[in-house]
């Protein structure tokens, strides 16, 4: 459905999205599976993911492949499962996932749309496949949900975790046009900058507008995201020993600050956002967080045009870069436009290294 908001909030056309939630796809399954261990499986809608790192420290490794490759699509998206099982569960779970969709392709009773969505999901599961990649997050419901590492995050001395904003799913997650508007682009260029004994995340595990309509301008995909990056930080705090920063770009800075209040100091060191339309919270006191706070706008990016109101659920409140708000100030200079803060040579790309490093705060 095309809507349109108009008047004080300033937004435009977007189609609006069903987010999705709840458990891992094979919940049900896992569920009902006493075989495997001979015992029941933490439910993955209500074990912690403490519980669940907690459980799976009293299993074998073949244990461990056997549940794997029993139940790919939950181990590989169960936050608290170790990080080495759930990249081997992913590759499972895309292997299956393109041959499914090639027997979709092929189907006769598809239509040819239908044929050419399939081979166009088969062949983003290829690309994720290639070349070693490290997929940490693979859910191939709705527009699909995919995180994946850059470096060693089980032992790296620092990590980072990219959390998009608008239009980005499992075919947007990288591309060749605009890629440092895509968390695979701004996750490899931070990695570059920051050094080799530096691990980012680039997690797109929550669906996000499409456009700048309703969705983009009212916080429903974001109260949905934060639930998933909550439990995506929780994760790994309980399987890795580095503690990230956080970088949330424009829709994803909502996002980012209806977690803020359940991030604790294991959770995040630093909310990084940048090019962001509003935290839903007046002040960093508003946001209820341990983490530092940050912010970075550049006066060329376009959400510097977008009124910072919150009126009847529509818009995000108070500009983040703001004196009043009370973030520490990124500068933005060298930046252009809504996706450039990852460009090599500007300063808010040399500031997001230091702070990932330890060296700003």
């Amino acid at each position: 459905m095309v809507t349109a908001v108009t008047g004080t909030a300033g937004w435009a056309a977007g189609d609006t999205q069903r987010p999705v939630t709840g458990p891992p796809p094979g919940t049900a399954a896992w569920r009902a599976d006493v075989e495997t261990l001979g015992r029941p499986l933490p439910d993955p809608a209500g074990a912690a993911p403490a519980e669940v790192a907690a459980f799976f420290r009293t299993l074998t490794g073949p244990q461990w492949r056997r549940l794997a490759a029993r139940h790919p699509t939950v181990v590989g998206n169960l936050d608290g499962a170790p990080v080495r099982l759930r990249y081997e569960a992913n590759a499972r779970a895309l292997r299956e996932e393109r041959a499914r969709q090639l027997r979709r392709a092929a189907d006769p009773v598809g239509t040819a749309q239908d044929h050419r969505k399939a081979r166009v999901r088969a062949e983003r599961c290829a690309e994720l496949m290639a070349g070693g990649r490290r997929i940490l997050v693979f859910d191939p419901r709705g527009r699909g949900q995919v995180a994946a590492v850059y470096g060693d995050l089980e032992g790296a001395a620092h990590t980072a975790v990219v959390v998009p904003g608008s239009d980005i799913d499992l075919d947007t997650f990288d591309r060749a046009k605009d890629p440092l508007g895509t968390p695979a682009g701004m996750a490899r260029a931070l990695r570059s900058r920051a050094g080799e004994d530096t691990a980012v995340v680039a997690w797109a595990g929550y669906t996000t507008p499409i456009g700048v309509g309703v969705d983009a301008a009212t916080g429903g995909l974001a109260e949905a995201g934060a639930g998933r990056l909550r439990g995506f930080l929780e994760g790994l705090d309980a399987t890795v020993t580095g503690t990230p920063s956080v970088f949330c770009h424009s829709y994803g800075s909502v996002v980012c600050g209806l977690a803020a209040p359940h991030l604790g100091s294991g959770e995040a060191t630093d909310l990084v956002v940048f090019g962001s339309p509003g935290m839903r919270a007046d002040s960093v006191a508003g946001l209820r967080t341990g983490a530092r706070v940050w912010a970075a706008l550049a006066r060329s990016d376009w959400i510097a045009r977008v009124p910072n109101v919150e009126v009847a659920g529509l818009g995000h409140g108070t500009d983040p870069t703001e004196p009043a708000f009370g973030a520490r100030r990124i500068p933005a200079a060298r930046v252009h436009g809504h996706t450039g803060y990852f460009a090599r040579g500007t300063d808010s790309l040399d500031a997001f290294a230091a702070i990932t490093e330890g060296r700003l705060r």
